[in-house]
């Protein structure tokens, strides 16, 4: 694919397209449109989305990354939230790229409440997240869509940072854990904050994903991160201490933490997805009331 290429979005297009549609940007929504080109044409060659691919996009606004999407991809579902910005972004890309305008299906939805999306599976995520939601979408899209193998998404450099750490460091925490689960995500760039409008305070970062299978337990998803978020609801103290309200006790914790081969003085910082993992085989929701209470 490709040989069909689309005019893509340049600033004053943008501003213009705004205009027409009363649309103003909102911290809100966290929009922020792009105006550069060579941005979104950047994100999709990073993405490495081919003429295979179902790609899912979050929050398309204006149409600027769909429309450097579309030529390369067999399929673009793009789920926007602002009712004014779904309905015109149909129209932006028949104008824009007429031959390629049925291979956009767009859907009017808040992306945390879609459990499913019309048509074939898709199989990539790549978006301009809004920041104030970004973590939250991406494990809730990869929790209710399996299909999803592959993710580019571009978010504020300082949650791109925290999506990708690794365990031992200050900002590893939930984001890191939970994102870890269903794959392994790599920092892909960094954005600066001109190719915005309006630009934000803040620079951006482009993360990278892909999915594997999670670490083997017998334990559930929603088990492990009871215990994640257990463990970092309280990050300065020992697991055996942060976790004792989820084990029923301190001791309770210690015992499960010894039981999976943790350190109960260890903190949640130290350690992977696998170790938390563990930890939960041996919750109160697995052993009933056979833990001790000390």
């Amino acid at each position: 694919m490709g040989e069909t290429q689309a005019a893509l979005l340049g600033p004053a297009d943008v501003r213009e397209l705004a205009e027409r549609l009363g649309v103003r940007p909102t911290k809100t929504l966290g929009q922020n449109f792009v105006i550069d080109a060579n941005t979104v044409r950047r994100i999709v060659r990073t993405a490495g989305s081919g003429p295979d691919d179902v790609v899912i996009e979050v929050g398309p606004g204006l149409g600027s990354l769909t429309l450097a999407l579309l030529p390369e991809v067999r399929r673009v579902v793009a789920v926007e939230v602002d009712a004014a910005l779904a309905a015109a972004l149909p129209g932006t890309v028949e104008v824009r790229a007429p031959e390629l305008a049925g291979r956009l299906e767009v859907v009017h939805a808040d992306a945390m409440k879609i459990t499913a999306v019309p048509g074939p599976a898709p199989t990539a995520l790549v978006a301009n997240l809004p920041y104030n939601v970004a973590v939250p979408v991406v494990l809730h899209l990869l929790a209710v869509l399996p299909s999803l193998r592959t993710a580019l998404v571009m978010v504020q450099a300082e949650v791109a940072d925290r999506m990708v750490a690794a365990p031992g460091g200050k900002i590893y925490g939930v984001p890191s854990v939970k994102l870890a689960w269903y794959g392994d995500a790599r920092r892909a760039g960094s954005v600066g904050r001109a190719v915005f409008w309006p630009a934000p305070n803040v620079d951006s970062g482009l993360v990278a994903f892909t999915r594997r299978e999670p670490p083997p337990t017998a334990a559930t998803r929603e088990e492990v991160f009871a215990v994640v978020d257990a463990a970092f609801a309280q990050r300065r103290k020992t697991l055996r201490a942060a976790l004792a309200g989820w084990a029923g006790s301190a001791g309770a914790a210690e015992e499960a933490l010894r039981a999976a081969g943790v350190d109960p003085r260890a903190r949640g910082e130290a350690l992977d997805v696998a170790a938390f993992a563990r930890i939960a085989e041996y919750g109160p929701s697995r052993r009933g009331d056979q833990l001790p209470t000390p």
